[in-house]
């Protein structure tokens, strides 16, 4: 039954790292991502639906992305929502295609992006420690219906912080990539 609390603490704790490298995925870099529009909707027959269900987006060059719209009438509605988004660029439409430049980072913006990511770095180390409490909480009860001796106890919960310092470190290590990324010129 603890290992089953664990693994399931483990796996849980994989997939607020993941969800954090997602994040800090689309804050954009001096280089072109066509994950950076990931977050882009668009209003569609009256659904809102996701720019990559709608187009094709592909990076031209290393400042530049593309993007090819399957239903041309969707163009203009394309444009609006990249404009309306805090990405801050502005889209400009070549018959077919739509090509999104990207302007250079300034130091300022840069510092700004740092600390989004700082940020975006210390809800993914909350969520965590969510699952190491949630983890911890089995465990008590656990004990507290006598299923489990206080040394099982003990050295469950010494392992779950174990694991719990191992994802941190995660966190940490995509945060130091990301910083040192985004302060590149």
């Amino acid at each position: 039954m603890i290992n089953e609390i664990r693994k399931d603490a483990e796996q849980r704790m994989e997939k607020c790292v993941d969800a954090f490298k997602n994040h800090i995925g689309k804050i954009r870099t001096g280089r072109a991502s066509p994950s950076l529009l990931d977050g882009i909707q668009i209003e569609y027959y009256g659904t809102s639906t996701p720019l990559r269900q709608l187009a094709n987006v592909v990076a031209e060059d290393s400042r530049t992305l593309a993007i090819t719209v399957f239903d041309r009438s969707l163009s203009p509605a394309v444009e609006k929502a990249i404009m309306a988004s805090d990405l801050g660029l502005n889209p400009s439409s070549a018959g077919t295609v739509i090509r999104v430049p990207l302007p250079p980072l300034t130091e300022e913006r840069r510092r700004d992006l740092i600390k989004v990511v700082r940020a975006e770095a210390e809800q993914g180390r909350v969520s965590v420690r969510n699952v190491r409490r949630d983890a911890n909480d089995k465990v008590k009860a656990m004990l507290k219906d006598k299923e489990i001796s206080e040394d099982e106890d003990r050295r469950s919960q010494d392992d779950i912080q174990k694991l719990t310092d191992a994802f941190i470190k995660k966190v940490d290590s995509a945060l130091a990539d990301k910083e040192a990324e985004l302060m590149e010129i």
